[in-house]
């Protein structure tokens, strides 16, 4: 418990509490004094001596509710050892399932701990495998939870994932090596696999919920407020904002165009023009510019860890889409999915809800920048000129897929210009399965939007002077 406390200490402090070394010591003193059993008497003298000011209070609440509200509840979907679910579910039955009993039985002794937690259905068991797996992780580095499935994968792999995998795949061939039917060994499997869906599914709620004691800190308004701790009224109150800001920015531009839209001087039609009077005065003589709108194509991230940063982005783009001459929206998780009739045919609120609700593409699967990298200049790098300018919106976390870097390279020989929007600070770049220090080589610019604040101040970067 003295670990967790230190490491709870340290989450205040990244959470703006200022803790002292000596106010560590004092509260690993105090709560080895009156222990563990009563949680308000821990909680109150964790208060006591970790927070000096009034206004550190609701931090400290918040905090502790998260990290000390009990692991084992990250398990609560195991809830059944793999024998008695056989058994209420009659796929096996008589002798089949005594000999899988049997089996399980003679050789969990042999198996690593998760491995017979999970067999065993030991929620405590699990609860503190994944606890003494989360101490060999710096937690301190969680500054996003768009950093979960490296973290997630991490823990995994401290709390015995791949022996686990491996020991339950013994007892399937042992199964097999029995006489056990092919369908029998198929039922034991899917069980297996279902376990070890609801295992990775729980180390990612842990992860998360670590996370979310970690990262939140006190922000005077929407504007300045990370993304990703938006809630739904406040979601709301970001889309008008960007609204606002993008109408502003637009008449702005309209005016700088109007502005230059005179050409370069043209020296001869000014001497002839002016030859009757002897250019006295002179009245100069311009030449001709041809205005020309960009196209504009955005590329959209639109999974859960993004989906705020792209709705935001969307709707600053299409409202201002008007500065280009024609605007082709994708969206992509793993596979691209155009939406351009979305914002044709509906409000951009409208379109921007379609567009990010998996009408298109498939929202169960996990990020693949490379693939939809790769599918999107396969099927659509013949439609981008040198007017085109190319907008990718995400965080670049490929989870460790291919990064197919050719695809963006290709993009950037023909486009205009090419811009990554990205919502994750610059210091994750290159952290766990984040590909952005690649991808930003072959990028004209890449800029980091993490609230509305990030983009007012590089608004005019993003669309054409």
């Amino acid at each position: 418990m003295d670990a967790r406390i230190v490491e709870f200490a340290e989450v205040l402090r990244q959470n703006g509490v200022r803790v002292s070394t000596s106010e560590v010591q004092d509260a690993l003193r105090a709560t080895a004094e009156v222990g563990l059993e009563d949680r308000g008497l821990f909680r109150s003298v964790l208060r006591t001596t970790l927070v000096k000011r009034e206004l550190d209070v609701e931090t400290f609440r918040r905090a502790f509710d998260f990290f000390f509200s009990g692991a084992a509840r990250t398990f609560e979907a195991i809830d059944k050892s793999l024998a008695k679910q056989l058994e209420e579910e009659g796929y096996l039955e008589g002798d089949l399932l005594k000999m899988v009993i049997y089996q399980m039985n003679l050789l969990a002794p042999e198996m690593s701990p998760l491995a017979q937690a999970i067999l065993a259905g030991d929620r405590a068991r699990l609860a503190q495998l994944f606890r003494q797996a989360s101490l060999q992780l710096d937690l301190g580095q969680l500054e996003s939870p768009l950093q979960t499935g490296f973290f997630t994968r991490r823990m995994l792999a401290g709390a015995g994932m791949e022996r686990a995998r491996s020991d339950l795949k013994s007892l399937e061939d042992e199964l097999k090596a029995r006489g056990l039917h092919a369908e029998g060994v198929e039922i034991v499997s899917r069980h297996v696999a279902a376990a070890m869906r609801k295992i990775e599914e729980a180390a990612r709620a842990e992860v998360k919920r670590q996370s979310e004691a970690r990262i939140r800190r006190r922000t005077d308004t929407v504007t300045e407020k990370p993304l990703h701790l938006l809630s739904q009224a406040e979601v709301d109150q970001m889309e008008a904002a960007v609204r606002t800001l993008a109408e502003k920015l637009k008449s702005r531009m309209i005016r700088k165009q109007r502005s230059h839209r005179r050409g370069s001087l043209h020296a001869q039609r000014t001497l002839r023009r002016n030859m009757p009077w002897d250019g006295i005065p002179m009245v100069p003589v311009f030449r001709t510019r041809r205005p020309e709108r960009p196209e504009l194509v955005v590329l959209c991230d639109v999974s859960d860890s993004v989906r705020n940063a792209s709705r935001m982005m969307l709707l600053f783009m299409h409202t201002m889409q008007s500065l280009f001459v024609r605007v082709r929206s994708f969206v992509f998780v793993s596979d691209v999915g155009e939406v351009t009739q979305f914002f044709k045919d509906l409000d951009v609120s409208e379109a921007i809800d379609a567009a990010t609700a998996g009408r298109t593409v498939s929202m169960s699967s996990n990020s693949n920048y490379g693939r939809a990298l790769a599918d999107f200049t396969r099927d659509h790098l013949g439609s981008i000129t040198r007017r085109t300018t190319v907008m990718i919106i995400g965080d670049g976390r490929n989870n460790y897929n291919a990064s197919n870097a050719w695809a963006l390279k290709d993009l950037k020989r023909k486009a205009k210009r090419v811009l990554w929007i990205c919502p994750e600070e610059r210091g994750n770049w290159g952290i766990g399965d984040s590909e952005m220090l690649t991808y930003e080589k072959h990028c004209t610019q890449a800029v980091v939007v993490t609230s509305v604040s990030d983009l007012a101040r590089i608004a005019e970067q993003l669309v054409p002077v």
